[in-house]
């Protein structure tokens, strides 16, 4: 997937449109003060372990500036950081956790077991592989990337075992079926704790939304911002609640999330955006606000060539 893009990004619209007094005051420069230490929210599993609710995706950051970003990321208080080993961003990770300085255990790091390592044997050494670039003897979160062929059961399994050995703190799945789901929780020995879905303003995901409530499974947005397609960015009924709040549409949206009870992993490759995306937690919206966003659900995709 590409960067940001819609036409106009979102730093654009707020630099070129008359919204822009609001958001950055006229002839001042936008600045992201640090959060308190921890103060990110954090959701309790189904198997009691402590999650933040907001983190930072790394699919942009497999380039040489990438582990200077993620160890900004922390610095300004992100401690999920998320990746997987298609991002080719894991090592970036690993080194990026390094020089940031920060104790190990208090991060929350997830990957994703890719088709190419689906199956029991391969999936014992897909994890090790990860794990060996991050610089981690465990991670705190393994999803099975896209169970959209080859042998997924056998790769659950495998993580089930190192699960149990305490290597993985959590499992689940990212793209799976609601049948894929059914099957697990009926046939597994350990329940998936977490679901992470392509979801935003767009694509809401409703019924996913409920199922996995009504189950007890967490429920994590990939691409929370669609990544501006489809105009996220400049759409009206998001800059005019942002404008009351003088909060800009990317702040809006993860908020909106937050609120749903999900996870999101927004990414970016700028310092400004990584610290604007944490700042979310002075305001809330209110009850015609969500309803408001909920209208503009299209209820498909915005990302075809995953599908």
């Amino acid at each position: 997937m590409n960067k940001e893009r819609s036409g106009m990004n979102r730093r654009q619209f707020l630099q070129t449109s008359a919204a822009s007094a609001m958001f950055l005051g006229l002839g001042s420069v936008p600045s992201f003060a640090a959060p308190e230490e921890n103060s990110i929210p954090s959701v309790t599993l189904n198997n009691g372990l402590q999650m933040p609710r907001l983190g930072l995706g790394t699919m942009t950051l497999s380039s040489d500036d990438g582990p200077g970003l993620v160890a900004y990321a922390i610095s300004q208080g992100y401690r999920l950081i998320d990746t997987a080993m298609i991002y080719n961003s894991e090592v970036n990770v690993g080194e990026g956790i390094k020089q940031s300085g920060i104790d190990r255990k208090e991060l929350f790091i997830t990957t994703k077991l890719w088709k190419a390592d689906m199956g029991y044997e391969q999936a014992k050494k897909g994890f090790q592989t990860s794990i060996d670039k991050l610089g981690t003897d465990y991670l705190d979160l393994y999803l099975i990337h896209r169970p959209s062929g080859g042998d997924w059961k056998g790769s659950w399994k495998a993580m089930e075992e190192l699960y149990h050995e305490g290597k993985i703190k959590a499992i689940g799945m990212s793209n799976a079926t609601f049948a894929q789901l059914d099957d697990l929780m009926a046939n597994s020995d350990v329940k998936p704790a977490i679901h992470q879905i392509e979801t935003h303003a767009f694509f809401q995901e409703g019924q996913e939304h409920d199922y996995l409530k009504q189950h007890g499974i967490q429920m994590e947005a990939w691409a929370p911002l669609a990544e501006g397609r489809h105009g996220l960015f400049t759409n009206d009924a998001l800059a005019t609640i942002g404008k009351k709040y003088n909060k800009s549409v990317a702040q809006v949206c993860l908020r909106w999330h937050f609120q749903r009870g999900i996870i999101a992993i927004p990414r970016s490759h700028k310092k400004a955006h990584i610290a604007e995306n944490l700042n979310i937690f002075d305001f809330s919206l209110e009850d015609s606000e969500m309803a408001s966003i909920s209208t503009l659900d299209l209820n498909t995709t915005q990302f075809p060539e995953w599908s």
